[in-house]
């Protein structure tokens, strides 16, 4: 075997080498070699013997060890997560502002469909999502005015003010606390 590939093939790791890659190699080497009168002009044997070892190479490289085919690792179970961290973890992010927009269209869509729960469950993930922005308060006072919740309206109306104090709607949210109040405080009469 000629010295060069002794190199090659102790560069090379592994047992599949040696034992599929050696004889393929010292072929394609025994075949290459030349006679002595035409020792000259070498240079289509060389490139043989280079595209032949590139290729086993790279067969060496990506292809699996039949070893590990034959023999799969034992598979442990797999151990319970006891950390806190998980535990404690909430679901969702608590500033998303992209999922709260997305929150507020969808939950506008349930508001003009009819589905007044899922349109202030959807309102109220998105003040959660987003805690200072106001508009998400606006619209859950609407669907909590349209559900008869009018003491959640009345926080949420407030709540809106308070966040955006020169809202463009200002005058009518004012209207409707007065009258969500008033509407409070008869309800408190009666009972």
């Amino acid at each position: 075997m000629p010295p060069f590939l002794k190199k090659v093939i102790a560069g090379e790791t592994g047992r599949w080498f040696a034992r599929f890659a050696q004889p393929t190699l010292v072929r394609a080497v025994e075949e290459s070699a030349l006679p002595a009168e035409r020792s000259l002009d070498c240079t289509p044997c060389f490139l043989r013997l280079v595209l032949a070892t590139v290729a086993l190479t790279v067969l060496a490289i990506g292809s699996p060890s039949p070893m590990s085919a034959q023999d799969p690792p034992p598979k442990d179970k797999p151990k319970p997560n006891t950390s806190s961290a998980t535990q404690n973890a909430p679901d969702q992010p608590v500033w998303d502002p992209l999922r709260a927009d997305k929150d507020l269209e969808v939950g506008q869509y349930y508001l003009h469909k009819g589905d007044i729960d899922a349109a202030i469950d959807r309102f109220q993930d998105a003040a959660l999502a987003k805690p200072g922005y106001a508009i998400p308060f606006r619209y859950l006072g609407e669907a909590q005015e349209k559900k008869g919740l009018k003491r959640d309206a009345l926080k949420s109306y407030t709540r809106y003010l308070d966040l955006y104090p020169r809202a463009e709607d200002k005058d009518k949210i004012e209207k409707k606390i007065e009258k969500l109040r008033s509407e409070v405080a008869k309800s408190k009469k009666k009972s």
